[in-house]
């Protein structure tokens, strides 16, 4: 199905014969990447290749590291940025025929940790880019991330083997029917997928770095870095999610600008910790109370 591949176990790369003369060096610095990546162990099996991992009983990561790859490859390539639309998602990218999708996910993941580190944790098969990542969007968010990734991947290589099963069929039959829907249903999930995941990175990385403004600068900063993310989403038709949200943070930060422009930023923050604070107490109590003494209702738990 693929047009190369590097095998790790002889280090070899395979060409589908189909492929041009000229489109070749596209695919081999792809493939060539892969075979820096490799990780193996005294038995020479492979247990890390890039981003991704090769447990015992899953793979982990292979999304992630194939569009690092491929984003990586098409800068080495000067592959210009294209206008593209996949199963509904309009976006621009450095990848218009390759992972597009999977591409736009991890760039706007590169534009939280810098190009940088997801090259170079991609090139060396370290955990850079991951820990940068989960310190910005909390590791649930990367787990969660990751994952999609991967499904998308798995889908589009599912689409790809229904298609080559409908182009062995002679007639139009009811089976062809039943993998054409089947095709269908795979490309809304892929849509759903990619949109909800591209939601998570948005409020996940922004919900953090708010909290994390202390100044005018750095206010300024984060509103300038919102802005400038709209250039990486992927749209549909009626998407309004990312303008609902800007709208929504540019109210909060005009309040939270007016509130460090009359000094008032720290003495709000201060009683947001008391508040905190309190609040942890209230449910040790409650808890403590209820392990103490039991309780048959909700009422029962409250500490007037």
């Amino acid at each position: 199905m693929a047009e190369a591949k590097y095998f790790y176990k002889n280090a070899s790369i395979y060409f589908n014969e189909h492929i041009s003369d000229e489109d070749l060096e596209e695919f081999a610095v792809h493939e060539c990447i892969h075979y820096l990546q490799e990780i193996k162990d005294k038995r020479n099996y492979l247990i890390r290749m890039g981003l991704c991992d090769y447990t015992e009983f899953k793979i982990y990561g292979l999304g992630l590291n194939e569009a690092a790859v491929q984003l990586m490859s098409s800068k080495i390539n000067g592959i210009p940025k294209e206008y593209v639309k996949y199963f509904g998602i309009s976006f621009e990218t450095i990848s218009p025929s390759y992972y597009p999708l999977e591409c736009c996910l991890v760039n706007q993941l590169a534009y939280i940790t810098g190009e940088d580190v997801l090259f170079e944790s991609t090139l060396k098969s370290i955990d850079k880019f991951k820990e940068i990542l989960s310190k910005e969007i909390s590791s649930k968010a990367f787990m969660s991330i990751q994952n999609a990734i991967d499904d998308i991947l798995e889908h589009e290589e599912t689409i790809v083997k229904i298609n080559n099963k409908i182009s062995q069929i002679d007639d139009r039959n009811k089976k062809v029917d039943g993998l054409i829907k089947k095709i269908d249903e795979l490309k809304k999930e892929i849509t759903l997928t990619f949109m909800r995941t591209q939601n998570l990175i948005i409020s996940s990385y922004f919900d953090t770095s708010f909290d994390k403004i202390m100044d005018l600068e750095g206010l300024e900063n984060y509103r300038r870095k919102l802005y400038t993310f709209k250039d990486l989403i992927g749209s549909t038709e009626g998407y309004t999610f990312f303008n609902d949200y800007y709208i929504s943070k540019m109210e909060q930060l005009e309040y939270k600008y007016n509130l460090l422009e009359s000094g008032q930023f720290e003495v709000e923050t201060a009683l947001k910790v008391i508040t905190r604070k309190e609040n942890v107490w209230m449910r040790f109590f409650k808890t403590l109370k209820k392990l103490i003494f039991g309780a048959s209702s909700k009422e029962e738990f409250d500490i007037k």
